[in-house]
């Protein structure tokens, strides 16, 4: 567990980040949303229909081109702005020449529409975002001959349907975790093991739950109904014919009763859960780290169903104006020093399986599970659900992402 001290700065930093939206010039860019207000999906939404992906991989690493344009979740990219003592930037810099310029992207929908633009060499994206990108064409596939540091990835994150395709890799995996239930342990004297807690009438926190508010939160309820209601067929949160996807939306419908927050930044669901005003909600375990270290009565688990969570993976956009910088870069993010860092400054498991004996605190990857290949079998990460279904049923369609926008936005309108 984070000392108070450092969980104190990583919350502190958190919020500069997401207020100041990164340290570059663009900064003054309006985010986008992963439930927007409107009834049609925004730019950047759009469901893959290929998967082809762009351009091909660079075969030689040339010279560094000097500068370096990238988009990343806050607290990926620290060069000491935030704290002096956090900073994997300035020492890639140093090495390489590619002087760093940071774009924060507060959801995976910013993210792609950021990519889009073409002005961006690469991007760290979660699995809602990568297959979008890749069948836009915006992303290239990567040689990972090319990135030295790709051997010590744990194999179970190389080579996934959000990171690569036809066993080709478009990116590196960065880092991983788990949506879990956290709980009030002042509530519950003893811990829940089931995600009926989120969405039964009889819960015990009933008119006190956090939820997330995104539109791949969909697949948490279809979760839940995979092991629920099997007389559905749901095999795949994010493979849901018609009759599956209005189950979900109705499940979340009749959830409505029992939110008491619906939450984005995830400094809003860890004041909830300090001033005990949320007693049981899906989480990260960043925010239950901090706000245990605050002093918060919770704890958290995933349950007996399985969680959905995240992979994210580092990607080079088919534009890309530095490619070499970014293939220097997409190395030393998941070098052995730097993922430790970035791994234990932002919450999350690290991808190097060699960082887990570079970390500040020797329990971390124990507390992240990060070489725990068992935790993370009934883990489903997230990924952009499209009419193909991604559950290999050929005789139906799928709803497609864009869809799940306009339900989400629908139901909490």
């Amino acid at each position: 567990m984070k000392s108070t001290r450092r969980v104190g700065a990583v919350a502190m930093s958190i919020v500069l980040l997401l207020a100041a939206c990164g340290s570059d010039s663009d900064s003054d860019s309006a985010p986008a949303t992963d439930a927007p207000s409107g009834t049609e999906a925004p730019s950047g939404t759009e469901a893959p229909t290929d998967t082809s992906g762009s351009g091909d991989a660079m075969t030689e690493l040339g010279e560094g081109e000097g500068e370096l344009n990238i988009i990343a979740w806050a607290g990926y990219a620290e060069d000491g702005s935030t704290d002096p003592a956090v900073d994997w930037v300035t020492p890639f810099e140093d090495a390489t020449g590619c002087k760093v310029n940071v774009k924060t992207g507060n959801s995976s929908d910013e993210m792609v529409q950021l990519m889009q633009t073409g002005e961006y060499d690469g991007v760290s994206a979660s699995g809602d975002a990568t297959q979008r990108l890749i069948a836009g064409g915006e992303v290239a596939p990567v040689d990972t001959d090319l990135i030295p540091n790709y051997a010590d990835v744990f194999e179970d994150l190389k080579l996934k349907p959000w990171n690569s395709v036809d066993g080709v890799a478009y990116g590196v995996p960065h880092g991983r975790g788990a949506n879990l239930l956290v709980y009030n342990t002042e509530l519950y004297s003893t811990a829940p093991d089931s995600w009926s807690e989120m969405f039964d009438a009889s819960s015990a926190a009933a008119g006190s739950v956090s939820v997330y508010d995104s539109p791949i939160y969909i697949a948490d309820a279809a979760l839940y109904l995979m092991a629920t209601q099997p007389d559905l067929g749901i095999t795949n949160p994010y493979a849901l014919d018609q009759d599956q996807f209005d189950a979900a939306i109705e499940l979340l419908t009749q959830q409505q009763d029992l939110v008491s927050q619906y939450w984005a930044l995830y400094t809003d669901q860890q004041a909830s859960l300090e001033d005990g005003s949320v007693l049981a909600g899906t989480t990260w375990q960043v925010i239950v780290n901090l706000a245990q270290a605050n002093g918060a009565k919770i704890d958290a688990v995933k349950p007996v169903e399985g969680a959905t969570g995240w992979s994210d993976t580092w990607m080079i956009s088919s534009k890309a104006k530095h490619p070499n910088c970014m293939y220097m870069w997409m190395d030393h993010i998941i070098s052995p020093e730097a993922n430790a860092a970035v791994a234990e400054w932002f919450g999350e498991a690290p991808s190097n399986a060699k960082s887990c004996d570079l970390t500040a605190d020797p329990e971390h990857c124990t507390t992240y599970h990060a070489a725990d290949t068992e935790y993370w079998t009934d883990v489903w990460y997230w990924e952009t659900a499209t009419e193909e279904c991604v559950d290999g049923r050929t005789d139906v369609a799928c709803v497609p992402y864009t869809e799940w926008v306009n339900a989400w936005s629908k139901l909490r309108s």
